[in-house]
């Protein structure tokens, strides 16, 4: 067979691939795009970890907030559908020697239960803010904290902003 067909072959299993990582992503959660150090800098200040508390990062991507909240005593959970960045967010965290403190979840943000954390942070985008606010307050205990880097719940009160880091948390009134 000619070069050609293996050439397009090529391309074809690494389009399927692809597709197949990142594709479900895109219809409904948030593509990779990671956070600065100055950013996780300032979304750890304003969430104020305390030691061993119960911390999620929605959408975890490459590991590197589950980190930096496992670093500041968190006991730190990420949640992330695309496969490649759970297995790679794994190492690094087994590499960092947090296997103890930080952990990968590979699962639906959709379908996971966030009750049992008393703070979450999240890197969406614009067009799951509205559900995911709905799913944040039906879900997560009162006095909870949210901190969203860049984008905005459409009605749930800011309660503090620092350079488009928002902090939420969870009214005691239902």
């Amino acid at each position: 067979m000619p070069a050609e067909f293996y050439i397009k072959l090529l391309i074809i299993v690494f389009l399927a691939v692809f597709i197949a990582a990142f594709g479900p992503v895109v219809f409904r959660g948030a593509p990779y795009a990671p956070s600065k150090p100055k950013t996780i800098a300032r979304m750890l200040r304003l969430a104020g970890i305390k030691a061993g508390e119960r911390v999620c990062d929605i959408g975890s991507g490459d590991g590197r907030i589950v980190i930096a909240l496992a670093r500041a005593g968190a006991q730190a959970i990420g949640i992330e559908k695309n496969i490649f960045l759970v297995w790679w967010s794994r190492l690094k965290i087994k590499t960092a020697g947090l296997s103890g403190q930080a952990k990968i979840i590979h699962a639906d943000l959709w379908k996971f239960n966030f009750s049992e954390f008393s703070c979450v942070t999240v890197f969406g985008i614009i067009f799951i803010m509205k559900d995911l606010e709905k799913k944040l307050q039906a879900e997560l205990k009162p006095g909870a904290r949210v901190i969203s880097n860049l984008y905005t719940f459409p009605s749930w009160p800011v309660k503090t902003e620092e350079d488009k880091i928002y902090l939420y948390q969870k009214s005691y009134k239902s």
